[in-house]
């Protein structure tokens, strides 16, 4: 169901129907933000339109999910996933993917109203936390993050080579129980 958001934007789970207009949003993101995703532009235009409707709408996956916000003209100008592991002794936590702004959006709420929906949905299907990784040096997410309350629990060295230039990766945590912080 739709989400109007005190930001000016709709925020709704993004379906089959959508693909297109997702796969078109998130190859910008790839393209100009190279660093800032773990797949690469090249690799994800060459994959086929089916597999962004198996990314949007996973078989057997019902608690996954990717979220879209829409600005008022109805554009897509941002979008997040929430992936919950499958295995029982993992199923208290979430990760929380894929997040892109465009940039004519960026500032203006859109993230943190994708981060926030997606805090909602996985506290209220009973989750404990939600894990991300960001790109260090992505200081406008890392700054979001942090303000929506994630901790970074570790640092990956060289996780990327994008262009042969190392990229760490941050790992971040939001407990949504209330107890302890990424120690434990």
């Amino acid at each position: 169901m739709p989400a109007a958001t005190d930001r000016g934007v709709v925020l709704r789970r993004l379906g089959e129907d959508d693909a297109e207009r997702y796969r078109a949003f998130r190859l910008r993101a790839l393209r100009d933000f190279p660093a800032a995703f773990t797949s690469s532009f090249e690799e994800e235009s060459a994959r086929p339109l089916s597999a962004t409707v198996r990314r949007l709408v996973p078989p057997g996956r019902p608690d996954d999910a990717v979220l879209g916000a829409f600005d008022a003209a109805g554009d897509l100008v941002g979008s997040a996933g929430i992936a919950v592991p499958p295995r029982r002794q993992e199923r208290h936590q979430a990760t929380l993917f894929g997040m892109a702004v465009a940039p004519h959006a960026g500032g203006q709420g859109v993230g943190r109203a994708l981060v926030e929906r997606i805090l909602e949905i996985a506290a209220s299907a009973g989750l404990l936390q939600v894990g991300l990784t960001v790109s260090e040096g992505n200081l406008p997410a890392e700054r979001l993050y942090r303000s929506c309350g994630f901790e970074v629990w570790g640092r990956e060295p060289r996780a990327l080579l994008v262009g042969g230039r190392p990229v760490a990766k941050l790992h971040m945590v939001r407990m949504l129980d209330g107890h302890g912080g990424p120690g434990g």
